[in-house]
């Protein structure tokens, strides 16, 4: 429980889930933060990601994680196999903490930073009582970043797991063939933005063209300078090469889904 005395320095603390808003479950998280220490800063990263998607999820995550201050722990529940084989783990890099289910939803923030350590949760001494098969989101995870963001060490939640044990999830990459780049759809947006796989780098400084469900759409800089209702190819501010429709939908226009084929030319 939380001890007003205690002079260990705050951090702050994110929660990422697929359990939407029309229920009680992000709540309910909050409290078990709360029951550890009510003055926790809490900040939702999101909790719309579609239900089971771990890719979004890990599209998310990773694309939010270095914008918070050193020492944040971050929380990320997209967890189809609660109560199964898979491991609950935390994990500490120079710029934080994660704890989430081993499934590949942490892998994009690892495949851009490096992991000091990781433990398997096996600690029930900062889990909830009892922890139920179907909510470890309440029951270990968010009582386990409170700790964390209290100061607990990582050591003392478990047992200490090799970082490279950790599930990466198998994600086309994006390759080249002769002068053409070939990538997919790694995330929807709430406006049906299509993020493709391809970095800015890769297009930066080039004229370039997308091609994807056969059609053709030529690189700009905006949406604006195309008209409203046609489709555009362009740099998001993610630093992933976009497809999206001006005041549109692309997803609907396009009738595309993740992991459709990409290319880039």
């Amino acid at each position: 429980m939380y001890d007003s005395g205690k002079s260990t320095k705050q951090r702050l603390l994110t929660l990422l889930s697929d359990f939407g808003i029309s229920d009680e479950y992000v709540a309910v998280m909050k409290g078990a933060i709360a029951q550890i220490n009510p003055m926790l800063r809490v900040i939702d990263i999101t909790h719309q990601i579609p239900p089971q998607n771990i890719i979004a999820a890990r599209f998310c995550l990773m694309n939010a994680f270095p914008y918070f201050p050193v020492g944040t722990v971050h929380v990320a529940v997209v967890d189809p196999g609660v109560g199964g084989k898979r491991r609950a783990v935390a994990v500490e890099l120079a710029q934080g903490f994660l704890v989430a289910p081993d499934n590949g939803l942490i892998s994009g923030v690892l495949s851009q930073n490096s992991a000091i350590a990781a433990v398997e949760l096996t600690n029930p001494d900062y889990w909830l009582t009892q922890p139920s098969n179907t909510f470890h989101g309440r029951d270990i995870f968010a009582p386990v970043a409170a700790h964390l963001a209290n100061g607990i060490s990582l050591q003392k939640l478990g047992q200490e797991i090799n970082p490279e044990s950790l599930v990466k999830l198998d994600l086309p990459e994006c390759s080249r063939k002769d002068d053409i780049l070939i990538g997919c759809i790694q995330y929807i947006d709430h406006f049906g933005n299509l993020v493709t796989n391809i970095p800015q780098n890769f297009v930066k400084g080039k004229n370039w063209s997308a091609e994807i469900q056969g059609n053709t759409i030529k690189a700009q800089k905006t949406y604006s300078d195309v008209k409203i209702g046609e489709i555009i190819a362009l740099i998001g501010s993610h630093g992933w090469v976009e497809i999206a429709v001006n005041g549109g939908n692309a997803e609907l226009e396009l009738g595309v889904k993740f992991g459709d084929e990409v290319r880039i030319s």
